[in-house]
């Protein structure tokens, strides 16, 4: 297993936990809104350590967000596989040709 693939399980396991046990848990319980809230910070977070140039900082919270992204796909019941295979079909093609494509399909 990956270590995406470790964490999904992990956060599905503690999902449905005490939510004084469990941070992802206590996440959970706080609804929807409460997950998305988080990864707007993390992402903005992110964003701040990018600017400051500290690549600690970066690494560290780009971890964060991607735990965050990660709490949201398994609430939302959508498999890390299914990202990364979106991704893999990405792969190899120019941003500007995939993003035409989408609005070719929406």
């Amino acid at each position: 297993m990956t270590i995406l693939e470790r964490l999904e399980a992990a956060i599905a396991a503690r999902q449905g936990a005490d939510p004084g046990a469990s941070y992802v848990a206590k996440l959970n319980a706080k609804g929807l809104d409460a997950i998305l809230k988080k990864i707007g910070e993390e992402a903005t977070e992110t964003v701040i350590a990018a600017k400051s140039g500290e690549r600690a900082s970066i690494v560290h919270e780009t971890a964060d967000l991607w735990f965050h992204c990660l709490v949201l796909l398994v609430r939302q019941g959508i498999p890390v596989a299914e990202v990364l295979a979106e991704l893999e079909r990405r792969e190899g093609r120019s941003g500007i040709e995939e993003k035409a494509s989408r609005k070719d399909s929406r």
